[in-house]
């Protein structure tokens, strides 16, 4: 590494840094940076982006969790890596931003765990985001040398499965059915997660080319998301989440009266348009005149 110092910019009157550096592969580099407000600032950023380039793990939590998120944006769906992102961004990164990655200790973990053990989260809920933590550290054990993994020693929290499971006897889904609109796609929706067992983003991703009427059988093919304004069409979760589904006899009439309801047309344009947010506000209404338990739709 050959670090030079923070200089006047001439033209702008602002602080830049010129440098050269070895990155983590062993290739050179000289670069310029600009804009700084201070001489302070321009020689903050360098020692930070120094430490970052040569993957050396006296670099901040927060410098690190950068070089993490590149390197899982390759790997994972988009959907998954917004729910990492939010996790960690609200439950880690507050209390681990401003440490080293090397002086994080199984302690500091322990400290973070007792936090998170006093809000009121679900178990399963606390499980996830320690992973979420376990995943940073395995990584920079696993491709860039952290000798002692810190999550490792100090332990996990929370609960891998809920130890009650909530679902509706066939009753109680009558009694619900009777108190929503009967025509409307929260209806077909509900008929669908209760019979099928299908996802609710496999519902909504949902074409007339997916539903055969003559066999009886639903296709399996995708899913679907909502991403801040867009509408994204994904693989299902898993390889095994491809399949057919038969259906009772009963369901496919319900299916053929829906279909008739929407006039079909393109046979690749989603059956239900419907947000989550106003499914969720349909259930929960249904659930109140009702006067049945009150589940999650995934139950």
């Amino acid at each position: 590494m050959n670090m030079m110092k923070a200089q006047k910019d001439p033209k702008t009157g602002k602080w830049l840094v010129q440098y050269r550096y070895t990155d983590w592969q062993g290739k050179r580099h000289k670069s310029t940076k600009r804009g700084f407000s201070s001489k302070k600032d321009a020689e903050d950023w360098l020692c930070g982006f120094l430490l970052k380039a040569q993957a050396d793990l006296n670099m901040k939590f927060s410098d690190f969790l950068q070089i993490y998120y590149e390197d899982m944006e390759l790997r994972l769906r988009e959907y998954t890596m917004k729910i990492k992102r939010n996790i960690i961004d609200s439950k880690i990164l507050p209390y681990f931003g401003e440490k080293k990655m090397a002086d994080i200790t199984p302690a500091d973990i322990r400290r973070w765990q007792s936090i998170l053990m006093k809000q009121d989260y679900a178990q399963t809920y606390l499980k996830t985001i320690h992973n979420q933590l376990a995943a940073v550290f395995h990584y920079a054990e696993k491709y860039y040398n952290l000798s002692d993994n810190p999550c490792a020693k100090a332990g996990s929290i929370g609960k891998s499965r809920s130890e009650n499971v909530d679902f509706w006897t066939i009753q109680e889904f009558t009694c619900f059915l009777e108190a929503i609109p009967g025509s409307g796609q929260s209806y077909m929706i509900f008929l669908l997660l209760y019979w099928t067992g299908m996802r609710i983003g496999e519902i909504l991703a949902l074409t007339g080319s997916d539903v055969d009427l003559e066999r009886h059988t639903i296709s399996v093919t995708k899913s679907y998301q909502r991403l801040g304004k867009r509408d994204i069409i994904t693989p299902p979760k898993t390889k095994k989440s491809y399949r057919e589904i038969k259906i009772p006899e009963f369901l496919t009439q319900k299916l053929e009266q829906y279909l008739g309801y929407k006039a079909r047309g393109d046979a690749q344009e989603r059956l239900f348009t419907i947000s989550r947010y106003a499914l969720q506000n349909d259930m929960l209404e249904g659930i109140k005149k009702s006067g049945v338990k009150r589940i999650r739709i995934h139950d």
